[in-house]
């Protein structure tokens, strides 16, 4: 394997370590099991430092949107002469699948209607619990998390292609902390901290993908029971199928997935649009999105230190540390199909592109969900409590004309992006673990795998995707900290670049090499 690094060896002890601590039964440690810890050091985190998951997750979404104004809007992520390897469909097509992917099709019924039976502050399954229901979930997946992703691609991309640095988390770093501690024990560091987050939270997407595979699979076909079985038989599939896909490239497998992606998505979305009940859903989108943008200030900084109820720890904090600790994988992604495009274009698409098409899902799916609970007897939610929250698309989508159509091609979508999120976790993994390389090797990326499917598939066994999740976000607690390092290491390298060379809304040729 070549240009492999410590950082893979250490990550994949650790990972092994812990897919064997989680295997280990409750049973046999009551208190000490991979479950019982998480939960105990996740519960701290988030009583302690939900202001700083909160205040962070805001501040890196107002140093992005600085950035669109600012006079370092107009430099190029590569030479002043690179142009855009990607058309922006095929890019807003990758970004997306890597970005959210699983979790739109698994979240984009469910979460509307478990806000709207629980709202944080209106009163439950009443109109204004429909509009807060709406409105939380274009907050929670709307401007905020990919203002993070934006932060890391953006300074990944910086740096790897204008100063032709190595495509490590840690190379972001050495301005702000000089290339000796940047390249020695603190770099290594960074950027297994980085990979210990992608590894646990892709695993953890990809058991998600396969419950609402086979939730699915079972929900439409009468006998056929949800079980660790069947679980496993897709996940062995879907293994085999994006292996082959990681061993044919960026520009091929991941590439032509992304793009399929959207297509399937944006025809089921459409599809119930209008065969739902559509003049209610556009007029829950635009009244939704714009109340959204007003209370967009207040939500970003809305704690409840005056009251008993943990809704904003549960949801919005979990969140915050949720997109911190997918961060890694995606801003690297991100960032890989990224080259030629300036400051201002790449935040301008990251931010607004999948932030309404995220609004306009949200509304389709949980806006039929709603309209189904509010105008007829269907009780979605209890639905959600006996079965899980992957039943709540399917459900869904019964009610509505050719219904069993809609359901196979969500599953067909649902494996794509399934495909897509694990073939770019493999290259994510491999370009991290092997010193930065554009095109680490397919051993590597095999191994990565592996690793990913083995984790999904023993914790599913254990029930212990939860522990998986907590373990995850328990990395973006130190993560949190190097991400508002890097915003100040960028910040001194577009300062240093500015002193060089005026930097004009008009492009200008550099009066000599950056490097």
């Amino acid at each position: 394997m070549k240009n492999v690094t410590k950082v893979f060896f250490i990550s994949l002890a650790v990972a092994i370590l812990f897919i064997i601590w989680g295997v280990i039964p409750k049973e046999t440690l009551p208190e000490y099991n991979l479950d019982a810890v998480t939960s105990r050091v996740q519960g701290f985190l988030v009583e302690k430092f939900g202001w700083f998951y909160l205040l962070s997750a805001t501040g890196f979404l107002l140093f992005a949107l600085f950035l669109i104004f600012s006079k370092y809007g107009n430099i190029k992520l590569g030479k002043d002469t690179d142009e855009p390897e990607y058309p922006y469909i095929t890019w807003f097509a990758m970004l997306f699948s890597a970005g959210m992917g699983i979790g739109l099709i698994f979240w984009g019924a469910a979460e509307p209607i478990s806000h709207f039976h629980n709202p944080p502050n209106a009163e439950p399954g009443t109109t204004a619990a429909a509009k807060e229901a709406l409105q939380y979930s274009f907050f929670h997946w709307g401007l905020h998390p990919w203002g993070i992703y934006a932060v890391i691609a953006l300074a990944l991309a910086y740096f790897q292609f204008r100063k032709q640095a190595p495509g490590l988390i840690s190379s972001i770093l050495t301005p702000l902390l000089g290339e000796k501690r940047t390249s020695g024990p603190i770099g290594t560091l960074v950027d297994f901290i980085a990979v210990f987050a992608t590894i646990f939270g892709v695993a953890t997407s990809l058991g998600f993908g396969a419950k609402q595979i086979s939730g699915g699979v079972s929900f439409m076909i009468d006998g056929l029971n949800d079980t660790f079985t069947l679980q496993l038989s897709i996940i062995l599939i879907v293994t085999v199928l994006y292996m082959v896909s990681a061993q044919t490239g960026l520009n091929k497998g991941i590439k032509y997935l992304s793009n399929t992606n959207i297509v399937l998505a944006i025809g089921l979305m459409i599809f119930l649009l209008f065969s739902g009940p559509t003049n209610f859903i556009m007029d829950l989108f635009t009244t939704t999105f714009g109340g959204y943008l007003q209370n967009l200030p207040s939500m970003s900084f809305k704690l409840s230190p005056f009251e008993q109820s943990s809704w904003t720890q549960n949801w919005t904090i979990f969140y915050w540390a949720w997109w911190i600790a997918w961060a890694p994988f995606v801003g690297t992604f991100i960032a890989r199909v990224s080259k030629g495009r300036t400051v201002r274009e790449f935040i301008l698409g990251v931010l607004l592109v999948p932030t309404i098409f995220g609004a306009l899902w949200f509304s389709v799916f949980g806006g039929t969900g709603m309209h189904q609970e509010y105008f007829s007897d269907a009780n979605l939610q209890q639905l959600i409590s006996d079965q899980g929250a992957e039943v709540a698309l399917f459900s869904v989508l019964e009610q509505v004309p050719l219904g069993s159509v809609m359901s196979i091609i969500a599953i067909l979508l649902i494996t794509t992006f399934f495909i897509t999120s694990a073939d770019s976790a493999t290259f994510v993994l491999g370009m991290q673990t092997t010193n930065g390389d554009l095109d680490p090797s397919n051993q590597v990326k095999f191994i990565w795998g592996i690793v990913q499917s083995s984790a999904a598939s023993i914790l599913l066994w254990q029930g212990g995707l939860q522990a998986l999740q907590t373990a995850a976000i328990i990395a973006a607690f130190p993560f949190t900290i190097i991400m508002i390092m890097m915003v100040f290491s960028l910040l001194k390298a577009f300062q240093e670049e500015a002193r060089r060379y005026p930097l004009t809304r008009q492009k200008r040729k550099p009066k000599r090499e950056t490097e």
